[in-house]
């Protein structure tokens, strides 16, 4: 067991939480930064059309991610409870299988997305007039899956070990490369969107050199070795079965993107359609930290619940649910007063901006209170609970707001009750969940690791 592995299990909690939280949600949001960037550089050097087909690409791009997340999110767990009960041999197994589950992830996700991609961005809401631009963005950028899988599948194995810093780098690359690169395609070489696509791949190679470099070094606990990428089913059954749970909280994004793009191109028009793109990008400045940080504290929950120290599993989980609670809060409370100076980042246009304004405040109350899920769903994943992570994912995407997103605008007959829709799908999810959570987690705690 090497030193940071060992901190998991020793560290006073809120250090260790600070250590490894911290970096991992600055590498969210800097990773944030990729697609922000690329729609503020558009939205005001190009135009709105060109910002409303970047966003139309967003179901795409969350469908990649979600793959990583299927591999990754459901392995790392696994291999960090490996850890704390001290087989090494079989997290490294875990982490074989990871890679190789990766690499035929990529090629199938590209492959059916450059042969779908026409009718795929005109389902999710795209216009005659918005279209070439997501098009000429998507062709681009679906040439780098293959590095977004490795960084995105990759780096909670980095986490996992108790290296969060480590992870953070390979983060931190690929965004700063990105934002130099951004003016440099779409300006200097006057390429638009196609500039902003051509910049991000060049990020994220960049990004997957530095994770594969560490991975196989000296520096690493869990090393990535040839003979442990041999696919092992039982090992790729536990890992789906854990994986699931993130995977349809991601890929199920591109079904709300359909739903809602879709629903206000049919009950409002394009100004509807580029006010989801900004929307949805502000509500990610809340989400996207707290992800970053339950990314980063997730491997205490796990590789203690491995070790059979309960006790610390409790005192965990009561700082990250209160953490993930409090930040969701103030920083949604924020962007609720603040809408039109926010939305100004990414347009220009006073039209886009006043839409923005009226619907921010609507949009977002859910959000409020939705770190509860957050923290709760961040500590079933940590103690492997699959089942009940999955229930989770389902809930308030595929259960509540699909559901709502459809039938709001049908019975209103008006574009703002889709803002509605995401509100109280996001309030009644974190009630539901927060209350599962108080129920369930002694029970799962006494059963300990089977």
């Amino acid at each position: 067991m090497n030193n940071s592995e060992e901190k998991l299990g020793t560290w006073p909690l809120g250090r260790l939480m600070l250590s490894m939280g911290i970096p991992t949600l600055v590498a969210q949001l800097i990773n944030l930064l990729y697609n922000i960037v690329d729609r503020i550089y558009i939205g005001q050097g190009v135009g709105r059309e060109a910002l409303t087909g970047l966003g139309l690409t967003l179901p795409v791009i969350t469908i990649i991610s979600a793959f990583s997340s299927l591999a990754g999110a459901g392995g790392a767990p696994l291999a960090a409870i490996a850890l704390g009960q001290g087989n090494k041999q079989k997290a490294e197994r875990i982490l074989g299988n990871v890679f190789m589950m990766l690499c035929v992830f990529a090629i199938g996700v590209m492959a059916v997305f450059y042969v779908a991609e026409k009718p795929f961005l005109y389902l999710v809401g795209a216009s005659d007039a918005t279209y070439p631009y997501a098009s000429a963005y998507l062709r681009i950028y679906l040439m780098g899956t293959f590095f977004v899988q490795l960084v995105l599948g990759l780096n909670p194995f980095i986490t996992a070990q108790g290296q969060s810093k480590t992870a953070m780098g390979s983060v931190l690359i690929g965004a700063a490369l990105n934002i130099v690169l951004d003016p440099v395609f779409i300006f200097g070489f006057h390429m638009g969107v196609q500039g902003a696509a051509l910049a991000t791949i060049l990020s994220q190679l960049a990004g997957a050199v530095w994770v594969l470099r560490f991975m196989v070094s000296k520096k690493t606990s869990l090393r990535l070795k040839a003979d442990c990428i041999r696919p092992d089913q039982k090992l790729i059954k536990g890992i789906l079965a854990l994986g699931i749970s993130p995977f349809i909280m991601q890929s199920t994004e591109s079904l709300i993107s359909v739903v809602m793009s879709s629903g206000l191109q049919r009950y409002g028009n394009d100004v509807y359609v580029g006010s989801l793109t900004i929307l949805q990008s502000i509500m990610q400045l809340t989400s996207t930290p707290v992800n970053g940080f339950t990314q980063g504290v997730q491997p205490i929950l796990s590789y203690n619940f491995g070790a059979g120290k309960l006790e610390r599993v409790r005192a965990a989980y009561r700082r990250i649910i209160a953490v993930t609670a409090g930040f969701s809060f103030v920083l949604t409370g924020l962007e609720m007063i603040f809408p039109k100076a926010l939305a100004r980042m990414f347009t220009q246009d006073e039209e886009l901006i006043a839409l923005v304004g009226h619907a921010a405040p609507i949009f977002l109350a859910g959000m409020l209170i939705f770190g509860i899920q957050m923290g709760c769903q961040t500590t079933f994943m940590g103690l492997g609970q699959a089942k009940i992570s999955l229930f989770m994912a389902l809930l308030r995407k595929v259960f509540l707001l699909v559901p709502f997103a459809l039938v709001f605008p049908m019975i209103t007959g008006k574009a703002d009750s889709i803002y509605f829709a995401e509100c109280t799908a996001d309030a009644l999810a974190a009630t539901i969940c927060g209350t599962v959570f108080v129920l369930k987690i002694r029970k799962i705690l006494e059963k300990g690791v089977r």
